[in-house]
């Protein structure tokens, strides 16, 4: 029987936060959901089991003027990399879930690290 596409993305999303957490040394992890309409992301320190950071195209103080596509989450990636240092991250590692890598949160990664986030 064919899988259901949620039970697919379940199956790449649990791949790829195995992968990561073999590989994470210590690292906070940078985490991003998207949504048809929204986009956020969190910087989250496991071993703590704390979110240090979050940034949302929800909030009203971040400037998604472009909608929320492409260019809402590149302001979505400078907010949170500026949050980020703020709590004192230098590097995490990037947790993409079960999206693909590429469009808002291609977009939203290459953002957070032109702005000094290390990725």
């Amino acid at each position: 029987m064919a899988l259901s596409k949620r039970e697919l993305f379940e199956m790449r999303r649990m791949r790829v936060r195995n992968k990561l957490r073999k590989a994470s040394a210590g690292r906070v992890r940078l985490s991003v959901h998207r949504s048809n309409r929204n986009i956020s992301a969190q910087v989250i320190d496991d071993k703590l089991g704390r979110t240090l950071a979050s940034a949302s195209s929800l909030e009203k103080d971040i400037d998604t003027k472009g909608g929320n596509g492409v260019e809402a989450a590149a302001a979505i990636g400078r907010a949170i990399a500026e949050r980020a240092r703020k709590a004192g991250v230098q590097e995490a590692y990037f947790d993409r879930g079960g999206f693909l890598f590429h469009g808002r949160v291609k977009a939203l990664a290459d953002a957070a690290r032109e702005a000094g986030l290390k990725i």
